[in-house]
C-alpha cells in the first residue's frame, strides 16, 4: 500500500476535491451537468485538472487533498471515471493525495464487493456519496450492503448535502432531486450503521440546523465546510465550529469550482477562535483519516 503525508509537512488537509476528467479525457459528468456548476459557482475559466496536475498544485500549497468522481450511472446514463484510475494516480502522489472512491448506490451488492476490493487492492480511504445526482435516498435500504461493508472495513462515507449547482439552471435542474440531500435522511444512516464515520459535505442550505443537530447527537458524524467560501457561512455553523463541533468539523475547498486559495484567504477573515483553526484546517482530518491517533 502506499505511503501516507506526512502530517509535520503539511499546513492543511483540504478533504473535498473532484477528479473531473480521465487521462483519455472523459468527464465526470455530462457537459451540461459540469457548465452548470460553472455557471453556479462563477467559475467560467477553471478548467478540468488531471489527477496528477491536482497533486502538482497541492504540493506546491504544502497541503494534501482528498481526491474523489462520481459515479451516478444510474440515474444519468453517464459512465463514471473509473475508481481504480484515481486511487493508482493518487498512489503515485502520496505524499499529497488521498484516494477515495464512488460506487453507484444502484449497483446493490456487486457495489459493496467492489468496495471491499478498493479498499484492500487500491489502497482507498473512503468513499463519496451524491444522494441527488445518483438519485437516491441515503436510507433506501438499497445502499445498506455497501454500508456495511464500508463500516466494516472502518473508512468514512462522505455524503453530498444540501443544494448543488450541479444541474442549477438547467430545466428540470437536469433531473437532479434536492430532497436526497437532506442530512436528517443521513441520520437515519447514522443510527443503522453506529460505527459508521460519516461526513456531511457542505453547509447544508436549507438544512443547516438539521446538520448541526445531527452532527451534535451522533458522535462519528462530521461537517465539512467545501462548497461555499467562508464568508458566507451561517452564524450558527460558526458557532457550532468553535464550541460544541470544534472536533469534528473539517477544511474541504470542492476543488477545482472553488479554490483553496480563495476558501483559506475569506476563512482567515472568519471569527474562528486560535486554538480552532488548526483542528478544522488539518488535525481533525488527520484523525478521521487515520494519518495521526484518534
Amino acid at each position: 500500500m502506499a505511503t501516507l503525508p506526512n502530517l509535520d509537512d503539511l499546513v492543511a488537509i483540504d478533504v473535498h476535491t473532484h477528479a473531473e476528467v480521465s487521462t483519455d479525457g472523459h468527464l465526470s459528468l455530462s457537459d451540461e451537468l459540469l457548465a452548470a456548476s460553472s455557471d453556479y459557482f462563477k467559475a467560467h475559466d477553471h478548467r478540468q485538472p488531471t489527477v496528477p496536475e491536482m497533486a502538482a498544485y497541492y504540493r506546491e500549497r504544502k497541503m494534501a487533498a482528498v481526491v474523489f468522481t462520481v459515479d451516478a450511472e444510474a440515474a444519468t446514463g453517464h459512465p463514471p471515471i473509473r475508481n481504480e484510475e484515481v486511487a493508482q494516480a493518487c498512489a503515485e502522489h502520496a505524499d499529497v493525495l488521498i484516494p477515495f472512491a464512488s460506487i453507484d448506490p444502484w449497483r446493490g451488492r456487486a457495489g459493496a464487493r467492489a468496495a471491499r476490493r478498493l479498499v484492500d487492492e487500491y489502497g482507498v480511504r473512503g468513499f463519496k456519496f451524491h444522494p441527488s445526482i445518483q438519485g437516491f435516498a441515503p436510507n433506501d435500504r438499497i445502499a445498506y450492503p455497501l454500508y456495511e461493508v464500508i463500516e466494516e472495513l472502518g473508512v468514512p462515507a462522505l455524503f453530498h448535502t444540501g443544494q448543488t449547482g450541479i444541474g442549477a439552471g438547467v430545466p428540470g435542474g437536469g433531473g437532479i432531486r434536492l430532497k436526497y440531500s437532506d442530512p436528517m435522511l443521513v441520520d437515519d444512516v447514522a443510527v443503522d450503521f453506529p460505527e459508521l464515520r460519516i461526513v456531511l459535505a457542505h453547509p447544508s442550505f436549507p438544512w443547516q440546523d438539521a446538520a448541526l443537530a445531527v452532527a451534535t447527537h451522533k458522535p462519528y458524524v462530521y461537517i465539512d465546510l467545501s462548497g461555499w467560501s467562508p464568508k458566507y457561512f451561517p452564524a450558527n455553523l460558526v458557532r457550532y465550529a468553535n464550541s460544541l463541533l470544534k472536533d469534528k468539523v473539517l477544511f474541504g475547498s470542492d476543488y477545482p469550482v472553488l479554490t483553496p486559495d480563495r476558501w483559506l484567504a475569506d476563512f482567515a477573515k472568519l471569527d474562528i477562535k486560535p486554538e480552532v483553526r488548526p483542528l478544522i484546517l488539518k488535525e481533525n482530518a488527520a484523525r478521521l483519516l487515520g494519518l495521526a491517533k484518534a
